[in-house]
């Protein structure tokens, strides 16, 4: 689980809760109309903008930004001198068994279609198409995600709109005056609360993650080709911290 992802969204919403809870009744904050208009506003464009299926795996999506758990780049790293190790000492079919043992399924297509002789540019491109394909996959749930974050705010300016209309129209009623301001101000307020405080920093968190998985794939992809060639384990160690900073870099022959 990724603390901070929790720790901010707990933060966030408790803070504003207790904000409105100091400004006199929590229940001031919970209008039907402007709830309606928001999120259900919100969810109608969002559907007109992806398909069904898209938006019904926005759940999947943000739970990997709270439990997803990438491997460490120097571990990977540490993980394919071994297996270059032992390919080098052994041959490539030494790394059929291990193959088996690795949960990576990335990296475990990778070992198997060197292990079976396949054409090395044959092995690249396969494996730069699968990481494509994983690139694209993550942008669609960012792209769902920026999109409530754009819509929401919007949505709200309608409601802020149709308040300010039924206000006018009650002018001649004082009554009636406040509960159509409630409705203008609210729907504001709902939309950046969804834009801000929930699918704009999620959105974020989840490019951190994209970016971290990219470069997981792109570790693999080197190490698997140097593995392929038959390249020394220090050359394959060298030619995988150049992906990291150089803080970031250690080695196994030191």
């Amino acid at each position: 689980m990724d603390i901070a992802t929790l720790v901010g969204v707990i933060l966030a919403f408790s803070l504003v809760t207790i904000a409105m809870a100091l400004a006199g009744n929590i229940l001031w904050f919970i209008e039907v109309k402007s709830i309606l208009i928001v999120f259900g506003g919100t969810m109608g464009v969002v559907l007109m903008n992806f398909s069904l299926q898209q938006v019904t795996s926005v759940m999947g999506v943000v739970k990997k930004s709270f439990f997803h758990k990438g491997e460490d780049p120097s571990e990977m790293i540490r993980r394919l001198v071994d297996f270059a190790t032992r390919a080098r000492r052994d041959g490539i079919l030494a790394l059929e068994t291990a193959a088996e043992e690795v949960e990576d399924e990335f990296l475990r297509e990778g070992i198997k279609l060197a292990v079976d002789g396949t054409d090395p540019e044959l092995v690249s491109s396969i494996m730069e198409t699968k990481l494509e394909y994983i690139i694209q996959r993550h942008q669609s749930g960012m792209g769902i995600l920026v999109s409530i974050g754009t819509f929401a705010p919007s949505m709200g300016m309608i409601g802020t709109l149709i308040g300010l209309v039924a206000m006018l129209q009650v002018m001649d009623d004082p009554s009636s005056i406040g509960p159509a301001m409630a409705i203008a101000l609210l729907t504001t307020m709902y939309g950046s609360m969804i834009a801000n405080m929930f699918a704009l920093p999620v959105a974020g968190k989840l490019a951190e993650r994209s970016q971290e998985e990219v470069l997981s794939k792109e570790l693999v992809i080197m190490g698997i080709m140097s593995i392929q060639a038959g390249d020394n384990p220090r050359i394959v160690e060298q030619k995988l911290n150049a992906f990291l900073a150089p803080a970031n870099r250690s080695s196994q022959f030191e």
